[in-house]
């Protein structure tokens, strides 16, 4: 087994196929490498063809031999992979649970209805152990109607509704679960599940929202500003000045850190 370190820089990957006796499309072999991600411990990879595999990791093990971070390739050729395995593309999307990133023509408009791009590897999850799920990483079909029913159906951060155009252009909204960390008073972080359209979505993945900035401003506000605030929060509407503000701010919390923004409203208002 070949050890050397795989450190694929972006847009290096390619996918090499040739044609079978058969004219069926079919890889060629590369050599099997070892994996160096955010720290995880090296092993060594074993080929993303093992049949003792399964098919989650064997999908991992094909970005990552087959084609490489930054890379394009289409549903066509994952398909062509794995031509056994009839849901090929869900097992894929297992991987974003442990922290891979497939961007498909919703998060990089420069893609086709039918491309994907591999951007960045998450954790090995060939190696013993890595495979398991962290406990409420998934958000289920019920679990994601539930946040729907409680954001509005609408985008918390931009206010777009599913299915609506965005202005001045004929691109239409897609609504979904966002993880946002959220900054608490006692100055830890806590991740909390927000509805945001696809756009705000993936514009907003480096964002870490602060509800104790959020607060302290709140407390700083002349009283009357302060009841403005309490009303459209009240309301979750708004019209537009620091509260006009705290309010954009406040709109694009997690529901349970506007909970507390209500709560430190009532308590500061008598």
């Amino acid at each position: 087994m070949d050890t050397r370190l795989f450190r694929p820089p972006v847009g290096c990957g390619s996918l090499e196929w040739n044609r079978d006796a058969a004219g069926r499309l079919r890889h060629r072999p590369r050599p099997v490498l070892l994996a160096d991600v955010k720290g995880w411990m090296l092993m060594p990879a074993p080929s993303w063809e093992d049949p003792k595999l399964g098919t989650m990791k064997r999908v991992a093990l094909w970005l990552v031999q087959e084609v490489g971070v930054g890379a394009m390739f289409t549903k066509t050729q994952l398909r062509e992979a794995f031509p056994e395995t009839s849901q090929i593309d869900r097992r894929m999307r297992d991987l974003r649970d442990f922290e891979w990133r497939i961007d498909t023509n919703r998060e990089d408009p420069t893609l086709g209805s039918h491309e994907q791009r591999f951007v960045i590897q998450g954790a090995p999850v060939w190696e013993p152990g890595k495979a398991t799920r962290k406990t409420g990483v998934t958000v289920t079909a019920s679990e994601r109607h539930t946040l729907l029913m409680r954001d509005g159906h609408k985008c918390r951060s931009c206010g777009i509704g599913p299915g609506e155009q965005y202005p001045g252009t004929y691109v239409a909204s897609q609504l979904d679960v966002a993880r946002r960390p959220v900054r608490q008073s006692g100055g830890g972080t806590a991740v909390e599940l927000i509805i945001e359209c696809n756009r705000c979505r993936v514009g907003g993945r480096d964002l870490t929202a602060d509800l104790q900035d959020v607060l302290s401003r709140i407390e700083q506000l002349p009283f009357y500003e302060r009841k403005m605030l309490a009303d459209w929060v009240s309301r979750d509407v708004r019209n537009f000045s620091e509260t006009e503000a705290l309010w954009t701010a406040y709109r694009t919390l997690p529901a349970d850190s506007r909970d507390k923004v209500r709560e430190a409203l009532a308590t500061l208002d008598g």
